[in-house]
């Protein structure tokens, strides 16, 4: 059987692939840029929130974890990190972008359907779960800043059960 043999070979190829992965450049820049313009929150307990569940992927606020710098998940992380600043960074607020304006007046959209934040990061930042409460507090507070960039009669599902929608334990429910 040959199969044995070459585990040790395949071990060595893996070993110098991440090895090599580790010379990519991308991933550790972990420099936040200064601040810009920064959303006007409605709320403390909105910013709050936001921070502790969005300030990672959209500020200048990031907080790098030690793995971010071990590639490849380094550049996971990284292009998380330019994608949530490009699209809505809340300490660089540019609203003149049409794109940024979307994000902003669609920002409790997002937590309600449960796309944000992303459950690749909540596996990692059990600090970022939000009860049911505090993701109804999150959502009325980001359309509260938000009020001027959202659409004129644009629905809403109650969390919990949007589509896609995530109810957390039976203790964090109303």
């Amino acid at each position: 059987m040959s199969g044995g043999r070459n585990l040790p070979t395949i071990f060595a190829a893996l070993l110098g692939a991440f090895g090599l992965a580790q010379l990519v450049p991308y991933g550790r820049n972990h420099a936040n840029p200064p601040d810009g313009a920064v959303v006007s929150w409605d709320s403390p307990t909105t910013r709050t929130l936001a921070e502790r569940t969005c300030f990672d992927c959209h500020s200048n606020h990031t907080q790098w974890p030690a793995y971010a710098s071990i590639a490849p998940i380094s550049w996971r992380i990284q292009n998380h990190v330019d994608e949530g600043r490009e699209k809505l960074n809340f300490t660089a607020f540019d609203p003149a972008t049409k794109e940024v304006a979307e994000a902003a007046g669609e920002a409790g959209e997002t937590v309600t359907k449960g796309e944000m934040p992303p459950r690749d990061y909540l596996l990692l930042h059990p600090e970022a779960r939000l009860t049911v409460a505090e993701q109804r507090a999150l959502v009325a507070g980001l359309d509260a800043t938000f009020s001027a960039y959202r659409k004129p009669g644009k629905a809403r599902e109650s969390i919990g059960t949007a589509a896609g929608g995530r109810r957390q334990n039976d203790g964090d429910r109303d």
